[in-house]
């Protein structure tokens, strides 16, 4: 019977443990541990699992390279997740994932802007409110331009040619084969 009550103290320790974060001040080596860092609205969110993405309108940059609408990736499933809401408020730490979005982690800096500073529990966590931490990267990482945004974004990936295409591909690739062929021995006889 001890033995069962010391494992599920344990396992109770362990489950309240899971959702906290190491500690961090706000300095140079913390904002260079992320690629991305900007001041933003959620614009939409789309729960799909563990591939669910929010939509942010970026409202200042002031790291990385990012567009007007930039897409967060994150964990619903996670038992630690990020309530990301339509209309909130945030200050982004993250890591690209591809070019035009990154994958957010719940450890990462981010935090949220509370209306009322009674809430937000993230100066309790830091040591700064939500707008020293807004003038701190305005005052030593600055603010960066957005780049154009860009409606067709498919110059990002790789376009793979339909079945059509690939055969079309095979016979002009044959056809310029046997002509080089042809032209070599009657120019080049040996």
């Amino acid at each position: 019977m001890k033995h069962l009550i010391v494992i599920l103290l344990i396992l109770g320790f362990r489950l309240s443990q899971a959702c906290q974060c190491p500690i961090t001040s706000l300095t140079k080596e913390e904002t260079n541990k992320y690629e991305i860092i900007f001041k933003g609205r959620v614009k939409t969110v789309t729960f799909k699992k563990e591939k669910s993405e929010a939509i942010f309108t970026v409202d200042e940059l002031y790291k990385g390279m990012l567009a007007t609408d930039f897409k967060i990736i994150f964990n619903e499933e996670d038992p630690c997740k990020i309530d990301f809401r339509s209309g909130d408020e945030w200050i982004i730490y993250a890591n690209y994932n591809q070019v035009d979005n990154a994958k957010m982690d719940f450890c990462s800096r981010s935090r949220k802007f509370f209306r009322n500073a009674k809430e937000d529990f993230f100066t309790e966590t830091t040591g700064v409110s939500y707008e020293e931490e807004m003038r701190y990267l305005q005052t030593n990482l600055g603010l960066h331009k957005l780049m154009k945004q860009n409606p067709n974004r498919v110059e990002n990936r790789n376009i793979l040619p339909t079945g059509n295409q690939s055969i079309l591909f095979v016979i002009i690739s044959l056809f310029g084969l046997v002509a080089f062929y042809w032209l070599f021995n009657k120019f080049f006889k040996p």
